[in-house]
């Protein structure tokens, strides 16, 4: 493991120290800063010439800054004679606007692929995204790794009775999934989001869930809207318990004192992205996916196969 280096930049320290942990490695050396002009400086303080280089840092909030760090972090490295740069995003920010799907607007989740490519990125590696074609917005091989065994393994352990997985139309693939490894029923919840404001509209509940304890499942939890009109419907129909869980827990806005009103058994989450102290509400239980993209990495160094992780 001589010639591997993992690097990061501001966004998420903790989880690329704990990568480093599952690696046996020490995390790298870098200076990353804002100048008073608000320029990002970036420094790389060890040698990285010929090295298989991975830089962790999820494009989380701040959004811009994160990314920008990203950005002139890789070409540091490729400066620096960087043998191979893998861009390691747990949360791949701007990835829901992955289409074209009003009159001229951008398509801003392409735009970033572009930009972490032309930086010199040679590989991407990154945890549920939003949308499947996201991998192929890139010219460069992408990993997608997916947290569904580790929130799956989490309610096994649990053993609940009477489980009913629920999700919305979007997200049917994933929940199905979901679903199978718990040995249990699914549900949607039809709905429709109001413009582009962060507020949807539930319509009705497609599959039983009267007096079951529901779990419902999402790859991100942002001002927790959606989450809300969930409960609030499954209520509506008699469900006994209700638990919530999703990979990326952005948590932006007014998400927290929803989240606290929302009369939740329990919302499972992982660190994809950092949780603040003052949002960790008791009811929410943070899994780590640490050991997850260590595994990942050190399969990517060796030449051995990711997608063998998820053969079950």
């Amino acid at each position: 493991m001589d010639e591997l280096k993992v690097f990061s930049a501001n966004a998420h320290t903790g989880l690329a120290c704990s990568v480093c942990n599952y690696l046996g490695i020490p995390l790298g050396k870098a200076e990353v800063f804002q100048f008073s002009n608000e320029n990002i400086f970036v420094r790389i303080l060890e040698n990285v010439r010929q090295r298989d280089v991975f830089v962790i840092q999820p494009i989380c909030s701040p959004v811009n800054n994160s990314l920008m760090e990203l950005l002139i972090m890789i070409d540091a490295l490729k400066r620096a004679s960087a043998g191979r740069i893998t861009a390691v995003m747990p949360y791949y920010g701007y990835s829901r606007t992955d289409k074209k799907d009003q009159p001229r607007v951008p398509i801003t989740a392409r735009l970033v692929a572009d930009l972490v490519t032309v930086a010199g990125a040679n590989r991407v590696l990154t945890v549920d995204l939003h949308a499947g074609q996201i991998q192929g917005f890139f010219n460069i091989p992408v990993d997608e790794l997916t947290a569904l065994y580790t929130l799956t393994r989490y309610f096994r352990e649990k053993d609940l009775e009477d489980m009913v997985v629920v999700t919305d139309l979007g997200n049917v693939k994933r929940a199905r999934n979901f679903a199978a490894r718990l040995d249990a029923p699914m549900a949607v919840i039809e709905k429709r989001r109001l413009g582009n404001e962060d507020r949807t509209e539930a319509v009705r509940v497609i599959g039983e869930v009267t007096g079951k304890r529901a779990i419902i499942m999402d790859d991100e939890i942002d001002t927790a809207g959606t989450l809300g009109q969930d409960v609030r419907v499954l209520k509506e129909h008699g469900v006994q318990e209700i638990y919530a869980c999703c990979t990326h827990p952005i948590f932006s806005g007014p998400a927290i004192r929803r989240i606290s009103e929302m009369n939740l058994r329990e919302l499972v989450v992982t660190d994809t992205v950092p949780v603040p102290q003052d949002k960790r509400l008791p009811v929410i239980t943070i899994l780590t996916i640490a050991n997850l993209l260590g595994e990942a990495i050190h399969r990517i160094h060796t030449g051995l196969s990711v997608g063998a992780m998820f053969e079950q």
